[in-house]
């Protein structure tokens, strides 16, 4: 009788173990499974992030390339060939204002993101637009805001300076080597476009010349 009891308890005991095995592979199945999906979705979603960061620089390059090519409304343009660039210590009359171009002083005005607040000497400040530099000058017509918001973009701009120009005619001006447009201030799309097609861009006589090293203010 005892005999026929233990071998019940160990029937049963067998029969318990063999249900915890069975609950610990279900257990173990269902963890794989949750740990694939939830990787498959991870690589999922980092694929599709990397779609989407590839598609957005593509769109950028897209913009910046077709900002290059597309002209500049109200822009003026001089011939580059015509100005010169000869090195003088005299005083040089430009004919426009400020000038984009000419024969100019041999030490360039800091560029490399430069706010000058006292005008600087046109016969450096030319040089700086030969190096590539964008030349942002304004008059006491601009407002106060478009001033400390374009101060704040050439202060992040490598190859860009900005100065005061009083007598100028326009407001807000840029000039690059050859080129200048009179804009409507700092929110006018032109800045930017007038920045990504001309900083270091191709008029520059002298691409990768120094911004640094030259002149500072006084």
């Amino acid at each position: 009788m005892a005999s026929t009891k233990n071998q019940k308890q160990n029937s049963s005991r067998k029969a318990r173990i063999e249900e915890m095995r069975r609950a610990e592979k279900a257990r173990d199945r269902r963890d794989r499974i949750v740990a694939i999906t939830v990787s498959a979705a991870v690589v999922a979603g980092l694929v599709g992030l990397g779609a989407y960061v590839l598609n957005k620089e593509s769109e950028k390059k897209e913009k910046a390339e077709a900002a290059v090519k597309a002209p500049v409304t109200g822009e003026q343009s001089w011939d580059a060939k015509k100005l010169g660039r000869n090195h003088v210590t005299k005083a040089v009359t430009y004919p426009m204002k400020p000038p984009v171009g000419g024969d100019h002083h041999q030490i360039w005005m800091n560029c490399e993101g430069d706010v000058y607040k006292k005008p600087i000497p046109e016969v450096n400040a030319v040089h700086s637009l030969e190096h590539g530099a964008v030349w942002v000058t304004y008059n006491d017509k601009a407002p106060a805001a478009d001033v400390k918001k374009l101060a704040d973009k050439v202060g992040k701009t490598p190859y860009s300076l900005m100065s005061p120009v009083k007598d100028q005619s326009g407001a807000i001006m840029l000039s690059a080597w050859g080129k200048q447009v009179t804009v409507d201030g700092a929110a006018d799309p032109r800045v930017d476009q007038f920045f990504t097609k001309y900083v270091q861009g191709p008029q520059t006589p002298e691409p990768g010349a120094a911004c640094t090293g030259g002149m500072g203010e006084q």
